[in-house]
């Protein structure tokens, strides 16, 4: 039994009122249109990101895949960063589902910028070269950053100048948004498309929107049923999106605090060191040189005391905070791992 998993905050659990909004969801079928619920789930996400209309899908990845596939046609190329979720956490699947090609920017801060568009963008009506098709575009980043409102819009705003449609991948959007002081529907305003999580920080068991124009989201429906996307009753998870966005948005605010704690907390330990400067929104990096400190023993040491981490990443370790993670239990985690470093 574990009582504090810190390896992400997908392993949240769904609160009470979520749990009770399952058991009383009004459903229908939603591949007909019919699951009021879902509709529900679809209105308020479009309204959020300030678009026409949404759709319900599994995961982030489906939807991002949805997106790729939707603006794009096999052939085509897609503009994005090396280590974005959808080049690198997706299994190749623009790729293979889509048919198209990439061209990366090398960044090491995961940023596409205007000058990367201009760049990596194909001359147009060439038979030489594949057409560029999309840019994605990541906010927050996966390595824990947010994206500058200005380098966003120049970067957007380049691709339309250049007649290229932009996807944003916003898994964490709401988490972005906190640490940039605007609205979620500021930051989806620069792309034609966005995809947003409910599963992460939000506290949903399951599930994403991706939404953009009524005509897109229409062509997105009918890829997502060739994907085997198609849900059937599926109000009873899509009512715990509705509590996400209803009460758990506001909150994130203490899961940003809670990360600031934790880092600062780590850096009380000689030989830790966590950047506060990266810490933006609930993700926390940290790097240790301690003599015998290693990644297995670590894990193990704190599996074994009911705590779940990652390994190290690369050449760094990982700690995100969510719901489940309350201050009084990261303390706990911060004693732990003194005791690890005194039986090395």
């Amino acid at each position: 039994m574990y009582w504090i998993d810190l390896r992400s905050d997908t392993v949240t659990q769904p609160t009470m009122a979520m749990r009770q909004a399952m058991k009383d969801a009004i459903v229908g079928d939603d591949v007909y249109g019919d699951d009021p619920t879902v509709n529900q789930l679809e209105a308020m996400a479009a309204r959020r990101m300030g678009k026409e209309a949404a759709l319900f899908v599994v995961s982030g990845t489906m939807g991002n895949q949805l997106a790729v596939m939707t603006h794009t046609t096999p052939g085509q190329e897609i503009i994005s960063n090396r280590n974005c979720h959808i080049i690198h956490y997706e299994c190749g699947s623009p790729a293979r589902l889509s048919g198209v090609g990439y061209a990366l920017t090398d960044r090491d801060d995961g940023t596409v910028t205007a000058e990367d568009v201009i760049r990596l963008k194909r001359p147009e009506h060439d038979a030489h070269f594949p057409a560029t098709g999309l840019v994605c575009v990541e906010n927050a980043l996966c390595n824990g950053t947010v994206v500058p409102m200005d380098l966003l819009r120049r970067t957007c705003g380049t691709a339309h100048d250049n007649h290229i449609p932009v996807h944003l991948d916003g898994a964490r959007i709401f988490n972005a948004a906190l640490a940039l002081g605007v609205d979620a529907a500021e930051i989806a305003a620069c792309a034609d498309s966005v995809m947003f999580c409910i599963s992460k920080g939000l506290c949903a068991p399951v599930g994403s929107l991706l939404c953009g124009t009524k005509e897109f989201i229409e062509k997105a429906r009918a890829n997502r049923k060739a994907l085997g996307g198609g849900m059937r009753q599926a109000g009873v998870i899509a009512a715990c999106g509705v509590v996400a966005l209803e009460d758990m948005v506001e909150r994130l605010k203490e899961d940003h605090d809670n990360a600031k704690y934790l880092g600062g907390r780590l850096n009380e330990i000689p030989g830790i060191y966590a950047d506060m400067d990266r810490i933006q929104i609930n993700m926390v990096f940290w790097k240790t040189d301690i003599k015998g400190f290693t990644s297995p023993g670590f894990v193990d040491f704190m599996d074994k005391k009911g705590a779940k981490v990652y390994g190290i990443l690369a050449d760094e370790y990982r700690f995100v905070t969510s719901h489940d993670t309350p201050r009084r239990s990261l303390d706990q985690v911060v004693q732990l791992i003194r005791e690890y470093i005194h039986t090395l």
